[in-house]
């Protein structure tokens, strides 16, 4: 059994981050991409503008390496409102891509210097929703699909924030507050149903909330409020609140500096 000086700290960050639509989850991450990391995004919430607009605007020359793949469930209007147009293909080719990302091989495998953007949680799960309904359409209690979406989705958590996969990985979310049975309410990330949702967060090492700040600024949360628990393993180095426009890419550098990991970014950043 070794003891904490035979113990090397990992590489990689998996940093869960939440945040009310509209406080700059996406395209915050362009300050990791102008830090040197070469950025894959795995997009369900076809928001990958707001990225690419940072991108253009902060470091141009780094556009070739962000890589999107967007996947959305189609839909189409009906008599009795909104239906899914054909069978749900968005959850599937999500996992499928997390086992191999075409040329780029196994997102496991990219190593320190890439960083894999789950955009996000949110509607990965409302995709595995429709992939747990259609595999069982003539389910007569809506448990077994919530069940079985529930599970699939925390089975790609567990695997992403695996000590197998050698990649940065940041997964968003959108914020949903629950009454707890103390009568408190807490805030946690939106996944299917509500009892997987305070579970998730165990999953992560570090947990970061986006926010906007009366008069407009937007910020990256690093200590836990009355209402959500934050974390991260530099804690003691880690300033309490860090402007978006620089944010991620500071959150990076302290942790890994933190846990004594001062590598981290391309060679052609350096």
């Amino acid at each position: 059994m070794p003891s904490l000086d035979q113990l090397t700290a990992s590489p990689v960050i998996k940093l869960l981050l939440i945040g009310d639509s509209g406080t700059g989850k996406t395209g915050g991450h362009a300050s990791l991409v102008k830090a040197g990391y070469d950025l894959r995004l795995l997009d369900m919430d076809a928001g990958w503008e707001s990225l690419s607009a940072a991108v253009k605007r902060t470091c141009p020359s780094r556009l070739g390496s962000v890589y999107v793949e967007s996947f959305r469930d189609k839909y189409k209007a009906s008599s009795i409102g909104p239906i899914l147009d054909g069978t749900p293909t968005a959850f599937t080719k999500a996992v499928g891509l997390l086992e191999k990302w075409g040329d780029f091989g196994s997102p496991a495998q990219w190593g320190p210097g890439a960083v894999l953007v789950i955009d996000s949680l949110t509607f990965l799960s409302d995709a595995a929703f429709n992939w747990a309904r259609a595999m069982n359409p003539q389910a007569k209690d809506q448990r077994q699909i919530y069940g079985a979406a529930q599970d699939a989705v925390e089975h790609v958590l567990a695997f992403v924030t695996g000590a197998s996969f050698n990649t940065n990985v940041v997964v968003t979310s959108h914020i949903r507050f629950i009454d707890l049975p103390d009568g408190t309410k807490r805030g946690y990330p939106t996944s299917v149903g509500l009892a997987l949702s305070p579970t998730i967060p165990r999953y992560f090492n570090s947990v970061a909330q986006c926010l906007t700040r009366p008069g407009g600024a937007r910020t990256i949360q690093t200590v836990s409020t009355a209402l959500i628990d934050l974390k991260n393993p530099a804690s003691f180095a880690m300033a309490k609140e860090l402007p978006i426009e620089t944010g991620l890419a500071t959150f990076f550098e302290t942790v890994k500096q933190g846990v004594g990991n001062e590598r981290g970014k391309t060679q052609a950043a350096e």
